[in-house]
């Protein structure tokens, strides 16, 4: 099973091969051929190396990327595509592939359906391109993390080797956005790399998902722990009739009791895998009972580091896969070779499965004229959310006492739309005149946690 994307990549979908699909729509292999042989020739007559790609359907994104790679382009792919994210970005990418004008002084070619497209052969080269993907450095700034050819391979080529069993002539559906390295993985490229057919749209409503799984006898779910987390009420906690034949997890850790409902629902449990942009898949586990242990993929070695306990890794999925690289999560190793995951030894958090970086946040409220110094912080209860310490500026105070608190809430975050989603803003904004610090002047978890107790 090795060679699996790559082997793909050199030798073009069958005819009649089942792409992708929608409620409506359909994409052959003979369509996926003629789109990627159109795109293909755009690219490869540009001089340009870097392209931007994003597109808001997957069989789209899916064309441009394997266009792009038959060409020798490099794949940047930004985590979103806010404003203030492409600016950042700016530097990184000369040309933009998308489906709608994104950058007015880059090169553009646009991502459609095209249907009276001429019959041409699948591109040929000796040469494919690699994809760099965005995440957030430990200083905060977006880091950069280059994928080849030859490690996206590895990883597809495991993850068959490891669930292809499970997967009956599946077609696969998702609920998470292919511009991140899991559902990049797990929706697109494994999925093509295997000839199994990708749902285009993303899954948005639990009736859309209960919709695919009555019209299609094998489904492959892939989703994420907020999302799976919502479902069962969804569901009214009620055992379904129908059932996808696999769930995936990832993005951050499933709570165990949302692993039972989903048990109680579709009367299995999701197989959670943990992993990053940097490290690829690194383990994979069931939770049958608390505290389940993760299982590392048989291609990755593990260990424990003897200073802090942090995670020790070697895997085919990094640049250097002969090397130890040292990860930002403290684990407890078992003689079994599975380890428990315990906390991130960094300042790179999750909020709704998005990674995202507090000093990155922190640098950025700090930038508007209302504020004097910030510091956020993860809190967990009651559930897992952003909380917002914000020592004002005169102009600030002024319109905290003119306007109110909600005013200056709305002012902060539409400030923060420009680089982080919606969904990753800090719930809870506090106004202290100055911010806890310790002797040594610096800021201190427990006296920052008060700040958020007088509700």
């Amino acid at each position: 099973m090795n060679n699996l994307l790559i082997n793909w990549l050199h030798n073009d979908p069958k005819t009649q091969q089942l792409i992708s699909f929608n409620h409506h729509d359909i994409v052959t292999g003979s369509l996926f051929t003629a789109h990627v042989a159109h795109l293909f020739e755009q690219l490869n007559a540009s001089p340009i190396k870097r392209w931007l790609l994003a597109a808001e359907t997957s069989d789209l994104f899916a064309a441009g990327m394997c266009a792009a790679l038959l060409a020798g382009k490099q794949v940047v792919l930004p985590a979103n595509i806010q404003g203030g994210t492409l600016t950042e970005l700016n530097h990184a990418f000369d040309g933009v592939i998308s489906d709608q004008p994104l950058s007015e002084v880059k090169q553009f070619i646009l991502l459609k359906k095209e249907l009276g497209l001429a019959n041409k052969s699948w591109p040929e080269t000796s040469q494919i391109g690699e994809l760099v993907l965005f995440t957030s450095g430990s200083s905060g700034e977006p880091k950069a993390i280059a994928k080849s050819i030859e490690q996206l391979d590895a990883e597809v080529s495991i993850l068959e080797q490891t669930f292809a069993s499970r997967l009956p002539q599946c077609s696969v559906i998702s609920t998470v956005s292919h511009q991140h390295i899991y559902g990049l993985l797990f929706k697109i490229l494994w999925p093509l790399a295997a000839s199994r057919p990708f749902l285009s749209d993303l899954v948005e409503y639990p009736e859309t998902l209960s919709y695919y799984i009555a019209l299609m006898p094998n489904l492959c779910l892939i989703s994420s722990p907020a999302q799976l987390s919502r479902l069962p009420e969804a569901l009214e906690f009620e055992q379904q009739q129908l059932a996808p034949s696999l769930i995936f997890s990832s993005g951050g850790p499933l709570l165990y009791d949302a692993s039972q409902h989903i048990h109680t629902c579709y009367g299995q449990f999701p197989i959670e895998v943990f992993g990053s942009t940097e490290t690829g898949g690194i383990a994979y586990r069931r939770q049958m009972e608390p505290n389940r242990t993760w299982l590392p993929f048989s291609c990755v070695e593990i260990c424990e580091n003897d200073e802090d306990g942090a995670l020790m890794l070697k895997s085919p999925y990094l640049p250097a896969s002969n090397e130890w690289m040292k990860c930002d999560d403290k684990i407890e190793l078992a003689e079994d070779g599975r380890f428990t995951l315990l906390h991130r030894l960094d300042r790179i958090v999750k909020v709704e499965e998005k990674r995202l970086s507090l000093a990155q946040m922190e640098g950025l409220l700090c930038t508007h004229p209302f504020v004097k110094e910030a510091a956020v912080i993860q809190l967990t209860e009651p559930r897992i959310m952003l909380g917002a310490a914000i020592c004002l500026s005169e102009e600030g105070l002024e319109q905290l006492d003119d306007a109110g608190k909600l005013s200056v809430n709305n002012h902060l975050k539409k400030h923060l739309l420009s680089q982080f989603e919606r969904v990753t803003l800090p719930r809870r904004w506090r106004y202290p005149d100055t911010l806890p610090l310790n002797a040594q002047g610096k800021r201190v978890q427990t006296d920052l946690l008060a700040v958020f107790n007088d509700d």
